[in-house]
Protein backbone atom coordinates (compact mmCIF):
# COMPACT_ATOMS: atom_id res chain seq x y z
CA UNK A 1 0.00 0.00 0.00
CA UNK A 2 1.37 3.31 -1.00
CA UNK A 3 1.01 6.27 1.52
CA UNK A 4 -0.63 9.33 0.14
CA UNK A 5 0.94 12.55 0.47
CA UNK A 6 -0.96 15.03 2.19
CA UNK A 7 0.51 18.97 2.18
CA UNK A 8 -1.07 21.56 3.97
CA UNK A 9 0.98 24.25 3.24
CA UNK A 10 2.06 25.42 -0.01
CA UNK A 11 5.47 27.38 -0.84
CA UNK A 12 3.21 31.04 -0.41
CA UNK A 13 2.27 30.19 3.25
CA UNK A 14 5.67 29.93 4.00
CA UNK A 15 7.50 32.65 2.86
CA UNK A 16 4.38 34.58 4.00
CA UNK A 17 5.30 33.69 7.36
CA UNK A 18 9.25 34.73 6.66
CA UNK A 19 8.26 37.66 5.48
CA UNK A 20 6.45 39.08 8.30
CA UNK A 21 8.64 37.42 10.61
CA UNK A 22 11.52 39.38 8.96
CA UNK A 23 9.25 42.59 9.31
CA UNK A 24 8.43 42.12 13.11
CA UNK A 25 12.51 41.33 13.94
CA UNK A 26 13.60 44.56 11.97
CA UNK A 27 10.61 46.84 13.87
CA UNK A 28 11.23 45.30 17.41
CA UNK A 29 14.71 46.47 16.78
CA UNK A 30 13.83 49.67 15.43
CA UNK A 31 15.60 49.19 11.87
CA UNK A 32 14.81 50.55 8.94
CA UNK A 33 14.84 48.75 5.40
CA UNK A 34 18.11 50.42 5.10
CA UNK A 35 19.74 49.52 8.25
CA UNK A 36 19.10 45.70 7.72
CA UNK A 37 20.46 46.35 3.98
CA UNK A 38 23.15 47.75 5.26
CA UNK A 39 23.89 45.34 7.87
CA UNK A 40 23.30 42.04 5.32
CA UNK A 41 25.27 44.03 2.20
CA UNK A 42 22.04 44.11 0.30
CA UNK A 43 19.71 46.87 -1.26
CA UNK A 44 16.95 48.33 0.52
CA UNK A 45 14.94 47.26 -2.51
CA UNK A 46 16.03 43.57 -1.92
CA UNK A 47 14.85 43.50 1.64
CA UNK A 48 11.51 45.34 0.76
CA UNK A 49 11.02 43.14 -1.79
CA UNK A 50 11.58 40.34 0.81
CA UNK A 51 8.80 41.90 3.75
CA UNK A 52 6.13 42.96 0.55
CA UNK A 53 3.64 40.28 -0.11
CA UNK A 54 2.71 42.49 -3.61
CA UNK A 55 6.23 41.45 -4.78
CA UNK A 56 6.67 37.63 -4.40
CA UNK A 57 10.10 37.65 -3.86
CA UNK A 58 11.47 34.26 -2.74
CA UNK A 59 14.84 34.35 -1.44
CA UNK A 60 17.27 31.61 -0.51
CA UNK A 61 18.50 30.19 2.91
CA UNK A 62 21.83 32.07 3.02
CA UNK A 63 19.58 35.23 2.42
CA UNK A 64 17.80 34.34 5.24
CA UNK A 65 20.73 33.40 7.13
CA UNK A 66 22.64 36.43 6.61
CA UNK A 67 19.41 38.47 7.63
CA UNK A 68 18.89 36.09 11.09
CA UNK A 69 22.79 36.90 11.76
CA UNK A 70 22.53 40.93 11.62
CA UNK A 71 19.18 40.73 13.39
CA UNK A 72 20.85 38.45 16.42
CA UNK A 73 17.73 35.87 16.05
CA UNK A 74 17.87 32.02 15.16
CA UNK A 75 17.24 31.34 11.42
CA UNK A 76 14.01 29.09 12.71
CA UNK A 77 12.56 32.29 14.49
CA UNK A 78 11.73 33.52 10.88
CA UNK A 79 9.42 30.35 10.43
CA UNK A 80 7.07 30.26 13.78
CA UNK A 81 3.64 31.34 12.87
CA UNK A 82 2.24 34.19 15.22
Amino acid sequence: MVKEKSYTHNDEYYYQIVRENVRKHRTTQNLTQQDLADMTDMSREYICDIENESRNKHLTISVLGRIAEALKVPIGEFFSEQ
